[in-house]
């Protein structure tokens, strides 16, 4: 791989930002559902001819824009509405949809989540250790609550209800919500060891993290994980961020 491209072969491309900007709207090729670009998947047409995901929206020349339904896409894969949303897209019907396109996209939609993870990280926007992470969630200062695949239901449980005391929210269903990842992949995400629960501390990292994990979960059919810290989805957080202006 050239040291100019993506994990996925594709050559990025930077756009100009306007800081504060809104996030530009996509139409989805396959529902025609419209909505923020971050909310979508893009999809690219690598030089070879080959159609690849492109989740960071950074590779050059044109996009497809499709929804993170992973029923959806495997629909449209099956009954031809994916090649031909894909060929008005890019205005070319020469090129190849590899067979293993969907696990493409969700294992660039995993990396993503768990790069976002990482960058929150290292910028002091979240916390782990079960005591640090309860003080904190009983202050209220925890925005987004995630748990480990395998995570100890006791541990979750009691950290979830330091996070409804927080959030004034005691006797509600709110809970931390279980992500598809262990302890060894977040650990290693982190560059920390043992992470087990994960609490984001600052409002608009909470929004990033939840918007790339709620595209992945929700790509990978997981946003019904009903493992020890509930189901919640990162959506509910985002609603949240929504009501206060900050998305």
């Amino acid at each position: 791989m050239a040291s100019n491209e993506t994990p996925d072969g594709l050559k990025p491309h930077k756009r100009p930002e306007k800081k504060g900007a809104p996030d530009p709207e996509r139409k989805c090729i396959l529902s025609g559902e419209v909505r923020p670009r971050a909310a979508l998947i893009r999809l690219a047409l690598s030089p070879d001819g080959d159609i690849r995901p492109d989740v960071r929206a950074k590779a050059p020349g044109r996009g497809a824009w499709i929804s993170p339904d992973g029923a959806l896409f495997a629909a449209s894969l099956a009954n031809g509405k994916l090649k031909g949303g894909l060929a008005r897209a890019f205005k070319t019907g020469d090129f190849r949809i590899p067979d293993d396109l969907g696990d493409r996209i969700a294992d660039a939609l995993e990396r993503n989540a768990l790069d976002r993870l990482g960058l929150e990280a290292r910028g002091g926007k979240l916390i782990t250790g079960s005591e640090k992470l309860r003080d904190a969630a009983r202050a209220g200062k925890v925005h987004l609550l995630l748990h480990a695949a395998d995570a100890a239901e006791d541990g979750c449980r009691k950290l979830d209800q330091a996070w409804r005391v927080g959030m004034e929210a005691e006797g509600s269903d709110m809970r931390g919500l279980v992500i598809p990842a262990n302890r060894t992949i977040l650990a290693e995400a982190l560059g920390r060891d043992n992470v087990v629960h994960i609490a984001i501390v600052d409002e608009r990292a909470a929004m990033r993290v939840s918007g790339a994990i709620s595209r992945w979960m929700e790509f990978s059919g997981s946003n019904d994980t009903t493992g020890p810290g509930g189901n919640n989805s990162p959506e509910l957080n985002r609603n949240e961020l929504k009501n206060k202006g900050l998305e």
